[in-house]
């Protein structure tokens, strides 16, 4: 990749996520040297100058012209792609990525589709030297980066893996809380996708990106996903929001991956996450009905993937036609003003403990998720900023912790016991 022309081109630069990824990257490298692609180029322009920025370089690309993909791919370092839901139109922006040696990242949480892409790209992009990173946004770059610095501070002090992990999101919104209009219709198309989708089970499964049957099957035993309000304290922790089902297949992987990096066997770990409510005792009722109330879209999709394939593919042509379009997204009065953390308690097979977390500032869902993905593609498109690592990736095994403090710069501080 030495000899590449760019290092990062963004493609679907006019989507919601897409404008501001541009967007970060023209802050982040006002000299040039990397590129907007689009179908129509005249609409990248036209978009990216809403934006109050612009592109050094338009590309056409399409992901229905392979040949608009392949000579993209040739050009660049990196692709960061954006154009979703990706189930339908990313494999072609995959497989060019691999032909033509570039590295590949983008936002799905679409977990069946990202199992197919590890069963059918893991060895080719191997063999040829690229990474291949998929939910390398919100979901689930922070929570994987912060399970991974924990493991590895439990691996320095006391040469110990860990026997569990649990995560909590707390955020502050700008006027008042989370509402629907806070995800885009890319997000909510995903979903239905996902209920479509052939192998539609493996969407709520935590074992679901380990092509071993035999760790995904411990997996399941050990970390089963929940979406039971709990209580800490005071604190009531109700699931994962948007959902419970993404961020544990990405970090069981990466805790396989990198076994397998030691030639050690997986020791899969209890791993749990959830959304904090903290308070006093007086609101406790008031915080476990939030809690529910999370919890009731998340167990409708799971009962919706359980259904037969006939009723799946009715379920999710009406969501398709009821649910806002991959155009929609939240008002820019939105995107500023969020504050949200992530802090991550373990304990090792040992009995230590020990902590890690992000605090972060930006939507998480598209402000900041636009942001760190653009940060990811920067680190590796730099010779040896990231692991010599290839194949289909989670974000932590691909970015790796080295230059972890780069993410300042995205508006994300990871912390971790040292």
């Amino acid at each position: 990749m030495t000899e590449r022309e760019l290092d990062v081109v963004v493609l679907g630069a006019t989507g919601v996520t897409g404008r501001r990824v541009a967007r970060y990257l023209a802050e982040q490298r006002p000299d040039g040297g990397w590129a907007a692609a689009g179908r129509d180029a005249s609409r990248v322009e036209a978009v990216l100058a809403e934006e109050g920025t612009g592109a050094p370089e338009t590309i056409v690309a399409d992901v229905g012209d392979p040949g608009s993909l392949a000579a993209l791919a040739t050009r660049t370092r990196v692709v960061l792609n954006l154009v979703g839901p990706y189930t339908p139109t990313a494999r072609p922006v995959i497989e060019a990525c691999v032909d033509r040696g570039a590295h590949y990242a983008d936002l799905t949480g679409e977990i069946p589709f990202a199992r197919r892409m590890i069963d059918e790209f893991h060895e080719p992009a191997t063999a040829a030297g690229v990474k291949i990173v998929q939910v390398c946004g919100f979901e689930a770059l922070p929570p994987d980066l912060c399970v991974l610095l924990a493991a590895e501070a439990a691996r320095e002090r006391w040469d110990e893996g860990l026997s569990e992990a649990d995560l909590e999101a707390t955020w502050t919104t700008p006027g008042g809380p989370p509402h629907l209009s806070d995800l885009s219709g890319g997000t909510l198309q995903s979903l239905a996708a996902m209920v479509a989708d052939p192998s539609a089970e493996r969407a709520r499964d935590p074992g679901a990106l380990i092509p071993d049957e035999g760790v995904a099957g411990q997996v399941r035993a050990v970390s089963p996903i929940s979406h039971s309000p709990r209580r800490r304290g005071d604190t009531v922790v109700g699931p994962m929001l948007p959902s419970a089902y993404i961020n544990p297949a990405v970090i069981h992987r990466t805790a396989t991956l990198l076994a397998a990096d030691r030639g050690e066997d997986p020791r899969p770990f209890r791993y749990r996450e959830g959304f904090a409510l903290p308070g006093s005792g007086t609101t406790l009722p008031l915080r476990y009905a939030a809690a529910g109330a999370i919890a009731a879209p998340q167990i409708a999709f799971a009962q919706a993937t359980r259904a037969r394939p006939e009723l799946r593919r009715r379920i999710a042509t009406g969501l398709g036609r009821i649910l806002p379009s991959s155009g929609f997204g939240p008002a820019p009065d939105r995107l500023e003003g969020w504050r949200w953390r992530m802090s991550v308690s373990a304990r090792t097979t040992g009995g230590h403990e020990v902590r890690s977390g992000v605090d972060a500032e930006g939507q998480p869902g598209y402000l900041a998720t636009a942001r760190l993905l653009g940060e990811a593609g920067l680190l590796m498109a730099e010779d040896g900023a990231t692991p010599d690592r290839a194949g289909c990736l989670t974000p932590a095994t691909a970015v790796g912790t080295a230059n972890v403090d780069r993410f300042e710069r995205a508006r994300l501080r990871f912390s971790f016991d040292r």
